[in-house]
């Protein structure tokens, strides 16, 4: 016990606490941005793996509560009618991950960065997009391809995932739950990999739980403020996310 809370200083520990309980709340209030905000806000102040770390465990809780919080047979409803993107969106990041060596992680946050900005912003000041029922599958399984491609390279899949959704007017409840079955996915194997990788050891295994306190309240907190959402507010906030996160995919290929 003594060793993690050796890992950084005490003002240190009170700062990572409080971004883990930020990150929880706009997890739970639009299901997304978790990792985006943790690795951000963390990675200010901690270095790299032991900030990538502390995010893996309160990534994959937070999913689970997300993906469960319905219930399991309406998990269940909403991975059965977005199966064909899942199964599209795992093959292909299983497959680009062999072309890391041809396109770097920078060009890709550049490549979903500046789209995603601009189409949600677009959204934002009042521009609906319309994909007509008769051409869905086919956008579905673009959009599936394209995420598991920077997926398997920068290791970003959310984004796009989250723009496809809102684009189609998915109802709030199943978007939610829709997210957590993806990016909790994600998050398992990121778990499996980096307890091969080394970045997951006794001590920074350790301190990625004691992050899931502030995660899971500030989740919790996140829920309640969701459920006084209306389908409108919610679409604008996650739009109003999606621009940030953009920006912030564009300021990593930028300056890495």
């Amino acid at each position: 016990m003594e060793a993690v809370f050796g890992l950084i200083d005490p003002y240190y520990w009170v700062l990572a606490l409080s971004i883990t309980l930020l990150a929880g709340f706009v997890k739970g209030a639009v299901g997304f941005a978790m990792p985006m905000i943790m690795i951000s806000g963390l990675g200010s102040f901690l270095s790299p793996e032991l900030a990538l770390a502390a995010l893996i465990i309160p990534t994959v809780l937070s999913n689970v509560m997300q993906t469960l919080r319905g219930g399991l047979a309406e998990a269940w409803a909403s991975m059965k009618r977005f199966r064909r993107y899942l199964a599209i969106l795992l093959v292909v990041i299983i497959l680009s991950a062999q072309l890391v060596s041809f396109l770097t992680p920078a060009k890709m946050f550049l490549l979903v960065g500046i789209p995603i900005t601009l189409i949600s912003l677009s959204q934002l000041l009042g521009w609906r997009p319309h994909i007509r029922p008769e051409i869905q599958k086919r956008t579905e399984a673009f959009v599936a391809v394209f995420a598991g491609i920077i997926g398997g390279i920068a290791g970003v899949w959310g984004p796009p995932t989250t723009a496809y959704l809102t684009a189609i007017d998915t109802p709030k409840a199943e978007q939610i739950r829709v997210q957590g079955v993806i990016f909790g996915t994600g998050a398992v194997v990121l778990f499996f990999a980096h307890l091969q990788s080394g970045v997951l050891n006794a001590q920074t295994l350790q301190f990625s739980l004691w992050m899931v306190v502030p995660a899971v309240v500030g989740m919790l907190i996140g829920f309640q403020f969701q459920d006084r959402l209306d389908q409108n507010k919610f679409r604008r906030l996650t739009l109003a996310i999606l621009v940030l996160a953009g920006l912030n995919l564009v300021r990593r290929g930028v300056f890495g």
